[in-house]
């Protein structure tokens, strides 16, 4: 079919629907239980397509204004049977919620590109840590606090945005029902994969706002995947975007592709959650005020691998690790280039530093090791923070400070393996250790 009201009739009683050329004119359109859609570019005035039950879309092209919802689903229903999305294109969200009466449902996706959205406007946050997070281009959230609703997901070829286009809020957003502190508290998204390809965001959010956060792939309280691989290069643009975050429960997240940030407190990678394996194998680079590169505040992190983490600007800490991290190897290095600002910290404003790595009290390192060095290129910083423990140390081209005042190693007590490692500062001290600990 190739008008509009020949679509409008079809949606009635056929329910195998193919679309040719490009329709528009049309009001919102939803699909009947067991309906496939194929083909076409349709364009809204304002919602798409709502899907009921044990829908497909294929490749289908969506088009509705950027703060819209381009496909969504009906929560009137009480199970969602299978909903497929292949090859999908879209301008506009895409939001699939488990919300109403919906007690079950399947959701694939094989290929789905967001081009544009803004979901600032959304009012419905998931909150946690001390912050609201802003919904995705592709959300898919269970709300119900049942424990025993679970929508389960394979998810691929999933990207969003583009330089010219950011996503204005999150890019992949995947969430259960968590409470106000964020620890999950009821229904679950349980996902075999998660997939993506290219994704930029830019959250738009007020620099220096404390409580509102997005990020590029954002695995929320109440989310649980058994792999993450992002094979397309992550990008945010704007302040508090974090480009990976994790508040679920993550088997292995493995990023193949450059990890960006380009605004203040915009960070790498975030944990608060539990994972088991991190592989980062491409760099991670951020520009910002408070933009660090990795952080491990709160949660369970077994194995963290990087490529390389460099920092440019005041309060860019490279490494900040709170909790216990067995195993933290780099390829590569650990390069700062900024001094003291202000950074986004559990929904409040610090003051932080650009330490290359910093442990601090409570945290625990069992082997550190980087195949380049640990360097600080700004004034009155420390390359190499301890003030909890490391097990291991290895650096193989050595631990530098180059900036006024600033310190290669600060600690407390001892870590096995410095000795043998060339640890220098330009205008500081080489190992300085705290009061109690002078020698």
């Amino acid at each position: 079919m190739s008008i509009a009201a020949e679509l409008l009739d079809a949606l009635t009683s056929v329910d195998d629907i193919h679309v040719d050329g490009s329709l528009s004119g049309m009001p919102m359109i939803s699909l009947r239980p067991g309906v496939t859609l194929r083909g076409g570019t349709l364009r809204f005035g304002a919602k798409g397509i709502r899907l009921t039950s044990d829908n497909v879309l294929e490749d289908v092209t969506v088009i509705v204004p950027d703060w819209e919802v381009a496909i969504f689903n009906d929560t009137s229903v009480r199970d969602l049977g299978r909903i497929g999305l292949r090859n999908v294109r879209t301008r506009g969200q895409v939001l699939l919620l488990a919300d109403g009466t919906i007690s079950s449902g399947h959701v694939d996706v094989d290929g789905l590109v967001i081009a544009s959205a803004d979901v600032r406007g959304r009012p419905d946050r998931q909150h946690g840590f001390g912050v609201d997070a802003l919904q995705g281009a592709f959300t898919l959230w269970n709300r119900q606090p049942d424990p025993s609703v679970r929508i389960t997901a394979s998810l691929t070829g999933i990207s969003a945005g583009s330089a010219d286009s950011p996503i204005r809020g999150s890019g992949v957003f995947l969430a259960g029902h968590g409470d106000w502190s964020g620890r999950a508290d009821g229904g679950t998204v349980q996902a075999d994969l998660l997939r993506t390809g290219p994704i930029v965001t830019d959250g738009g959010i007020q620099p220096g706002t404390p409580d509102l956060i997005s990020a590029g792939v954002y695995v929320v309280s109440g989310a649980e995947v058994e792999t993450v691989i992002n094979d397309g290069p992550v990008t945010t643009m704007g302040a508090n975007d974090m480009v990976l975050d994790n508040w679920g429960k993550v088997g292995s997240w493995t990023a193949r592709a450059p990890l960006t940030s380009h605004g203040p407190s915009g960070i790498g990678f975030v944990n608060f959650g539990s994972l088991e394996l991190l592989r980062v194998d491409a760099p991670v680079v951020t520009h910002g005020a408070g933009a660090r590169g990795f952080n491990v505040y709160d949660g369970s992190l077994a194995s963290a691998r990087f490529q390389s983490i460099t920092t440019h600007g005041d309060g860019a800490v490279g490494i900040q690790v709170s909790k216990d991290l067995p195993v933290l190897d780099i390829t590569d290095s650990v390069t700062t280039f900024g001094g003291q600002g202000t950074s986004l910290v559990r929904g409040e404003q610090a003051q932080l530093s650009a330490v290359a790595v910093s442990i601090l009290p409570g945290g625990r390192i069992g082997r550190l090791a980087s195949g380049g060095s640990l360097s600080t290129h700004g004034d009155q910083v420390v390359t190499l923070e301890v003030e909890g423990t490391v097990e291991a140390l290895q650096v193989q081209h050595g631990i530098t400070a180059s900036g006024v005042a600033s310190d290669a190693v600060r600690l407390t007590g001892e870590i096995p393996g410095l000795t043998e490692i060339a640890v220098t500062a330009a205008h500081g001290q080489a190992i300085a250790r705290s009061a109690g600990e002078q020698q």
